[in-house]
């Protein structure tokens, strides 16, 4: 089975358009160029980072469908793939239907994962998965109805949302109402359905890294998973992950038995971010992305082919190598302030030790918890390899324009 790719820029070129132009999209892009494919970017605003390193860039609602679909009729890409939630996944249905082109993994598993409440039933009702208690609620006097249910302390979370967006712990009642505002307003969508979910008592919390690409001699797709990987959130957010992360074997099977059903189910190639709760061999299904993982950045330092190079691979067509060759972690550099026309100082003194890399993701403006960089670490061991990743983080320093 031969695999051909054409030349950027000229007629043979093979195109790909990128729908969300983060720090995860710069990754898969510039895993993508080295493979000589023409990469589009997109997103909602200007000079994003997946945009700085693309051969063409565009500005647009991709919630528009209109505005999506005309970008798709000018671009005429081989494959369409979506890096964020908030697309109009309907334009990509009608696509993949008339055949124009391929999108990664497929409509079906953009669609159905773009909104919470689609990839939990899935998961619970037709693929029998354990998942924790849940609720959905469209309303206000429903979530309050949905919280009493489920009962305290609950977790909150818009259906569609990402990277902590919208989400809250609800320790008590009289938390509800704040809780239902949080959702409201902060998600990558406003005014959109929650998701109520119990508290599970886990140990930890891993990703999982599926990735489904072709046999290249037989044409068949075959699942293949990178060592699981141990993570840290703050509200939702990841602030630190490392890999691999101690678990039984028993566990390990049954997190691979849950991340294959998913994903085949979900069908189509590339990598998935499968998230799983686990207690001794107990394991549940929490989410699943259909796309490399911000808690996988840690692959740029531990694995042979990062979450990035797999992902560009498996789309291609190409072999795949989930490989580890070194115990690693990475460690979020948040910019600490509001503002554009950020300077970062100090990289030296984070890169003094030669175990440490990082990645500046260039964004054009920050927040005080916005993600603006990242510092992996390799070492003996996963304790140590956190520890030298926080503290070159935490040398790193963002300085907002003086007055």
């Amino acid at each position: 089975m031969s695999i051909t790719i054409g030349t950027p820029l000229q007629s043979s070129a093979f195109k790909v358009l990128l729908l969300g132009s983060g720090e995860l999209g710069k990754e898969v892009v510039i895993s993508l160029q080295r493979l000589g494919v023409e990469v589009h970017a997109a997103d909602r605003y200007a000079d994003a980072p997946a945009m700085q390193v693309a051969h063409f860039h565009y500005c647009l609602d991709m919630t528009d469908p209109s505005a999506l679909k005309k970008l798709i009729d000018n671009i005429q890409p081989h494959l369409i793939v979506p890096e964020i939630e908030a697309i109009a996944t309907e334009v990509l249905l009608e696509v993949e239907q008339a055949q124009l082109a391929t999108v990664i993994p497929s409509a079906k598993a953009v669609n159905l994962t773009m909104h919470r409440e689609g990839i939990r039933l899935l998961a619970a009702e037709e693929l029998g998965l354990a998942t924790s208690a849940y609720r959905f609620a469209d309303s206000l006097e429903s979530f309050r109805a949905a919280c009493d249910d489920i009962g305290y302390p609950n977790f909150v979370k818009p259906v569609m949302s990402s990277s902590g967006k919208g989400q809250s712990q609800v320790k008590s009642f009289a938390e509800v109402d704040a809780a239902w505002q949080h959702a409201q307003t902060a998600g990558r969508v406003q005014g959109c359905k929650v998701i109520v979910e119990a508290k599970i008592d886990f140990d930890f919390e891993i990703t999982l890294l599926t990735v489904r690409a072709k046999n290249p001699e037989t044409g068949a797709i075959e699942t293949h998973f990178c060592d699981p990987i141990g993570h840290r959130q703050d509200g939702g957010d990841y602030v630190e992950s490392w890999q691999p992360q101690a678990m039984t074997a028993i566990a390990l099977a049954e997190a691979q038995r849950i991340a294959d059903k998913v994903t085949t189910a979900l069908g189509g190639c590339g990598v998935f971010g499968v998230e799983l709760f686990v207690k001794g061999d107990q394991v549940w299904f929490s989410e699943v992305s259909p796309r490399p993982h911000d808690t996988g950045l840690v692959t740029l330092a531990s694995q042979y082919q990062s979450e990035f190079e797999l992902h560009a691979r498996a789309i291609l067509g190409l072999p795949v190598n989930t490989a580890r060759h070194s115990t690693a972690a990475s460690a979020v550099i948040y910019a600490g302030v509001d503002g554009t026309n950020l300077a970062f100082a100090d990289l030296q003194l984070a890169l003094q030790d030669p175990r440490t890399d990082l990645r500046l993701f260039a964004k054009p403006e920050g927040f005080q918890k916005r993600r603006m960089g990242v510092v992996t670490a390799r070492a003996e061991n996963t304790d140590q390899a956190r520890q030298l990743a926080a503290q070159a983080a935490a040398l790193v320093s963002v300085k907002a324009p003086s007055a």
